[in-house]
This record gives structure tokens, C-alpha cells and sequence, in this order.
């Protein structure tokens, strides 16, 4: 077969104005039978299939580059000059089916960071495997998308040394913080480091909610039309209403039980009575949270009012006069109940 091969180099050298097809068929002709034998080559072999391949890469269209490159990526043995050409190709149909070969010359991919562009090097960060070498010269760039590639792809073994620069980039990146801290291989000082630091951002984010509640609670009470709440049902008597919840509250029968059944009846004259009486805020501030589209107001009274989040969500899913709330929503909402404490929801709702 290797004098075959030597004398298939030499025509291919003297051909010259075949179409475009019949390159393409020759290459076609040439991959099958690389790809029957790859397996079995000598060293000898692969290195006239090199030849042969690279002889023909310059004279295909992309097409038949990107299908030779997705039959290398698969390949039992690699060719390390034909990988280059197709490694480095300007199309990306071309070099990314061979960048995710896992038989590339350790130099090659280190070339391809050094050479090739952007979107080169994202794929290579999000090779199956990434050594030490590859991730150093990855970090090398001021990019990003490589940083958060490199961290959450599980096959990228980095030195202490590159954690250590990821961990410093994160400062400026809570989302790579959070990916960071997911990993179990992290060095453990660096773990305790990203640790302090997401709960840093927590506890920063949790003092930030209230104010940042109080002026959506302020803007719903403004904009919201609390007459399509009640419409039909007549006029609502609160006075009477917070009349009875004070004596329902003074037996200790003004809980969750109690509350829960006003909403699966439909009475919430006495659930804006109730929640004004146990938030101390009055029936104007609580009607606007019952009947905006807006949840977390709402969220932050019923929090507020020491009910629980099934007594919150039995008040959020029966308000009259609202469509019913999405699975999407009622799930941020009871994020919202679980995230504020009962004293900051207290001073958020309290007016």
C-alpha cells in the first residue's frame, strides 16, 4: 500500500485542471480507505496519507473540508500535517469538528490558541480534555466567554496558579463566582475564598431588596385599579370586617387555617382586613397589592402577616377578578417569600 500511496503523491503532484467534482470524489475515495485502514497503519503509512490529504485539502471546496474534518475527529490515528490545515482553516465548519478530536497533537492545540481566533480558542476551552499548558495560554486573553468555558467544563484540569487568576477574575463576575464555587476540584483556600465571597453578594443582595420593594410596593399602590378586585360583589364593608378579625385575633383563631378558608371562598373583604390588621398597615396599602398583576407586594404582606407560604399561595391563586398565575410566576414569588425575612418584609410592607 506505501507504494501505492508514493505514486498517488506523484500524479496528484502532475494533475492539473481537473473540476472541482472529481477532486472531491478523489478525496472522498482516498478518506474511505484511510478511515478502513487507520486503525492498522505504520508510521511510515500515516505519514504518505498526510501527504496525500494535504495535497488534496487545497484543492476541495469547504463542503467536502467539513465532512473530511468531522471523519478525522473520529478517526483511529490522527495526521498531524492535514489536521493543521483543517485546525486553522478560516470556516467554521471546517476546523470545529477537528478541534473536538481527542488525538490532536498536544503543539497543534496550542498553535490553534496562539493563531486562530476567538471562536478557536472557545472551542478549545471546551475540549473534552484541557492540560495545564492549553489552559494557561487560554487565560493568556482578556476573554470571558473562555473563563467561564474553562470553569464549567469538567474535563479542564487547571493548575493551582490558574484557579487562582480565575478566582481574582471573578471579583468583577458574580455569575463566574457562582460557576466557580460548584467546583469540587477547586484548591480549598480558594474554595473558602469564593465561599466569603458569594455570601458577600448575598447578604449585599438581601439588604438591597427592601429598598428596592418598597418603591415597586409604592408604585403598585399608585397605579394599580383595586376596583376590578371586587367588582360585582357590591360594597365591601372593611369596618365591620376589621371589627371581626380583631375578635378573631384576640381568641388566637386569626392564623393560617382561618386565613386559607377565606381565600378558598372567595372572602377577601376579610383577607384585606386581615392582612391591614396583622402588616399594621391600612385597607388603601393592602387592596392594591391584592389586586396588581405584580406578586411581590402581595408576597411581602403575606409574609409580613406570619402566614405561611401555602396560606400566601391559596390568596394568590383565588383573588377574584384574576387570570390564573403561571407555574413560572408562582415559583418566583415563593422565592420572594423565602428569600425576605419576616423583619424586612415587616418594614417593607409597613406604611
Amino acid at each position: 500500500m506505501s507504494s501505492t500511496l508514493a505514486l498517488l503523491i506523484s500524479e496528484l503532484d502532475a494533475i492539473d485542471g481537473w473540476p472541482a467534482e472529481r477532486w472531491a470524489e478523489t478525496l472522498r475515495q482516498i478518506t474511505k480507505l484511510f478511515l478502513h485502514r487507520a486503525q492498522g497503519l505504520a508510521a511510515d503509512q500515516i505519514a504518505l496519507f498526510d501527504d496525500v490529504f494535504v495535497r488534496l485539502i487545497g484543492r476541495v471546496d469547504n463542503c467536502s473540508l467539513a465532512q473530511l474534518s468531522e471523519q478525522f475527529s473520529e478517526a483511529k490515528c490522527a495526521l498531524p500535517r492535514s489536521a493543521r490545515l483543517l485546525a486553522l482553516h478560516g470556516d467554521p465548519s471546517v476546523w470545529l469538528p477537528i478541534l473536538k478530536c481527542v488525538r490532536l497533537a498536544p503543539e497543534l492545540i496550542l498553535e490553534v490558541v496562539q493563531a486562530g481566533g476567538p471562536k478557536h480558542r472557545l472551542a478549545i476551552a471546551q475540549r473534552q480534555t484541557v492540560d495545564a499548558a492549553v489552559s494557561e495560554a487560554l487565560l493568556q486573553g482578556a476573554n470571558p466567554a473562555i473563563y467561564h468555558a474553562l470553569v464549567e467544563n469538567l474535563g479542564a484540569r487547571l493548575p493551582d496558579a490558574d484557579w487562582a487568576r480565575l478566582v481574582q477574575i471573578a471579583e468583577q463576575d458574580t455569575p463566574l463566582v457562582q460557576k466557580l464555587a460548584r467546583r469540587s476540584d477547586l484548591p480549598e483556600p480558594l474554595k473558602r475564598k469564593i465561599r466569603a465571597k458569594l455570601e458577600d453578594a448575598r447578604m449585599r443582595h438581601l439588604n438591597a431588596m427592601p429598598g428596592v420593594m418598597r418603591e415597586q410596593i409604592e408604585n403598585t399602590i399608585a397605579t394599580a385599579d383595586p376596583a376590578k378586585l371586587l367588582a360585582g360583589s357590591g360594597q365591601p364593608d372593611y369596618a365591620r370586617a376589621q371589627a371581626e378579625m380583631i375578635e378573631l385575633g384576640r381568641k388566637g383563631k386569626l392564623n393560617d387555617s382561618t386565613i386559607n378558608r377565606f381565600a378558598l371562598r372567595g372572602e377577601y373583604t376579610n383577607i384585606v382586613a386581615a392582612l391591614a390588621l396583622k402588616t399594621g398597615s391600612p385597607v388603601d396599602v393592602i387592596l392594591p397589592l391584592l389586586a396588581s398583576d405584580n406578586l411581590e407586594g402581595l408576597v411581602l404582606a403575606c409574609k409580613a402577616s406570619r402566614l405561611d407560604w401555602a396560606t400566601a399561595a391559596a390568596i394568590i391563586r383565588h383573588r377574584p377578578g384574576q387570570p390564573p398565575v403561571a407555574p413560572a410566576e408562582l415559583e418566583k414569588a415563593r422565592k420572594t417569600f423565602d428569600e425576605f425575612s419576616l423583619s424586612a418584609a415587616q418594614r417593607t410592607v409597613r406604611f
